[in-house]
């Protein structure tokens, strides 16, 4: 599913809330809350996306293991930071990669590599001395 897909707002809060397994009632009382965030139609109308559906089933899990719905604003709202710092992460990495293959690239190539090379060493204690 393509990203712009999971966020486009299709569902009315009625098949959204039996999607859900949830009264609308229940969704209103998120909204309120801050844990969902659905889109409005120019009539005022809801729209929730898939987005906004996983978001739910998040809501539920933690609720379900008994956290309160300040908690649960917490912990998504900790999710959504490190999901971005990850990106963040990942970004720099692939930056710094770009710019270390770059730099190899950049090497003189008509420097040859010291063990592809021949070299004599004389050792000066061997080497006989004038008129000893």
């Amino acid at each position: 599913m393509t990203e712009r897909r999971h966020h486009h707002a299709v569902y009315v809060i009625s098949v959204f809330a039996e999607l859900a397994g949830v009264h609308p009632q229940t969704l209103r009382n998120y909204e309120r809350s801050g844990l969902l965030n659905p889109q409005r139609t120019s009539g005022g109308s809801r729209r929730f996306s898939d987005a906004d559906l996983a978001a739910l089933r998040r809501i539920q899990e933690l609720t379900n293991e008994g956290v309160n719905l300040e908690g649960v604003k917490r912990i998504m709202k900790l999710e959504a930071e490190l999901a971005e710092a990850r990106r963040a992460h990942e970004a720099t990495l692939d930056e710094a990669r770009s710019t270390v293959a770059e730099t190899h690239r950049q090497y003189r190539r008509d420097l040859v590599p010291v063990q592809n090379t021949i070299a004599l060493f004389i050792d000066a204690q061997r080497r006989p001395r004038g008129g000893a």
